[in-house]
């Protein structure tokens, strides 16, 4: 058996990045040969991340509260603990938490070549966020 203290700090994440107060705590880092990496991002009410893509695709997995997720020319959904959403590669989307609920979710994904898991775009707009769904389903 290993046990791996946790020895970094909660970030926050970067205005570049987020709308709203974001935090992450890293779960899994490459190594070796591996590009896998998984962190656990915790949403405030309203938070959300910026349009952006993987090169390999990510799964997101909901461990607390109300988030909301969408691909691009898709409509925006609600997702609940427990839920998994899959995005696939080079599919532009989001996800944060509902205005009025924390959300927080595992991020999972790997780097391509470069070193690098996401392409960055822009900020998704008040009047897209406020097109998504409620808490609903």
């Amino acid at each position: 058996m290993q046990i791996t203290r946790s020895s970094l700090d909660t970030a926050k994440g970067p205005a570049d990045w987020f709308t709203g107060d974001v935090y992450i705590d890293a779960v899994a880092a490459p190594a070796g040969s591996s590009t896998f990496a998984a962190a656990n991002v915790h949403f405030t009410p309203g938070a959300r991340t910026a349009w952006h893509t993987h090169p390999h695709g990510q799964t997101i997995y909901v461990t607390e509260g109300v988030g909301l997720c969408q691909r691009e020319g898709g409509p925006a959904q609600a997702i609940h603990p427990g839920d998994r959403v899959f995005f696939e590669p080079g599919e532009n989307h989001w996800h944060g938490a509902a205005p009025n609920r924390l959300m927080v979710h595992i991020a999972m994904h790997q780097n391509d070549d470069s070193g690098s898991p996401v392409a960055w775009g822009r900020h998704v707009t008040d009047e897209e966020y406020a097109a998504a769904p409620r808490t609903g389903g």
